[in-house]
């Protein structure tokens, strides 16, 4: 339901993000945004930090067609402030967007979309980057171009899953057939493609959940559990048959967090991970030698092992992923040592 443009539900969306509703300081309803000629031009909703516009909400009615027809009204406020988050909902969904391909040009297709009706766990993992608490416009900024462009290939990868297209049925065939590629074969093709996706999705989901099954077997190389960081330290705890490390979607969203803070003192290329039985590392250079910080998330509590100088690891308590947040000045006065190496 909306009343003078507003969706109910957005207040309380806005409220969670932590931002006072009623300190119209941080909180501004019908933003003014004179868009060239046209003056008066409302956004329904401008977040203030720090004297500045961070965010811009548009709303629509309830079940509205959030596509590029209602997305060009927020085109146009995007343009014209110095806002770099700009969100279009309906009350239900929400989509965020920013200007990862042209400067102050708001993408046409969001980084992120929430679903109320639908919570995904790591996006709300995202969402808490918003917050009031925890917004830093560069960190938002590189972690939105890595979910952007995943949630976009993931989107490609379930049309193809569903319905496999002529070229991506032409590329297949061509890597595994080289007899001519008649309408007949490609029809074959379309089915076997549909079910080889099928089968490889049942048999990834089989295998990891045989794996979590399983007790450990016998490890070849066992590191302790010292905090010194030596130079012969061993990389991983490897199973004399197979690897048993699996990375979680948790461990994947703190490093995103902490490439997002190192980045600002590291090229985000020379950021990378390397998981491990008893920890998962985020490395410089995919070097075993320079490391940025560890994350030990397999027990009930969680630890970022921060790195110091000297090499030596200390273990910090965290009780959710946004507290990493906290330790950004000394992320990057780790990850900065090693920009001019």
């Amino acid at each position: 339901m909306i009343f003078h443009g507003y969706c109910f539900t957005l207040k309380p969306f806005i409220s969670a993000l932590g931002y006072d509703v009623f300190d119209p300081e941080e909180v501004v309803p019908e933003f003014i945004a004179d868009v060239g000629i046209k003056k008066g031009e409302k956004v329904d909703y401008a977040i203030k930090q720090d004297e500045k516009i961070i965010m811009l909400f548009e709303c629509k009615c309830c079940n509205s067609n959030l596509d590029e027809c209602h997305a060009s009204q927020l085109y146009r406020y995007f343009s014209v402030t110095e806002a770099r988050i700009a969100v279009l909902t309906d009350g239900i969904t929400y989509r965020f967007y920013t200007d990862i391909e042209q400067p102050n040009k708001m993408d046409p297709k969001p980084f992120m979309e929430f679903n109320m009706l639908d919570i995904q766990e790591s996006l709300v993992v995202e969402l808490k980057r918003l917050t009031k608490q925890a917004f830093n416009l560069d960190a938002i900024l590189t972690v939105a171009s890595e979910l952007k462009y995943t949630r976009e290939i993931k989107h490609i990868l379930n049309d193809q899953l569903n319905t496999p297209s002529e070229d991506f049925i032409r590329f297949l065939a061509s890597q595994v057939y080289s007899g001519k590629l008649t309408a007949t074969v490609r029809e074959q093709f379309t089915s076997i493609t549909k079910r080889a996706f099928a089968q490889f999705i049942n048999e990834r989901i089989t295998e990891r959940l045989r794996s979590a099954m399983e007790p450990p077997g016998p490890l070849t190389e066992v590191k302790s559990d010292t905090d010194s960081l030596d130079t012969n330290q061993s990389i991983a705890i490897i199973p004399d048959k197979e690897s048993r490390i699996i990375t979680t979607e948790e461990e994947l969203q703190a490093y995103y967090i902490v490439k997002a803070i190192t980045c600002a003192v590291l090229d985000a290329e020379r950021i990378v991970y390397r998981d491990t039985q008893s920890y998962f590392g985020v490395l410089c250079d995919d070097n075993n030698r320079k490391p940025i910080c560890r994350l030990h998330f397999n027990g009930k509590q969680k630890f970022i092992g921060i790195i110091d100088a000297g090499k030596n690891e200390e273990k910090v308590s965290i009780n959710n992923l946004n507290e990493i947040y906290k330790l950004a000045d000394r992320l990057k006065a780790t990850a900065g040592a090693y920009a001019k190496q």
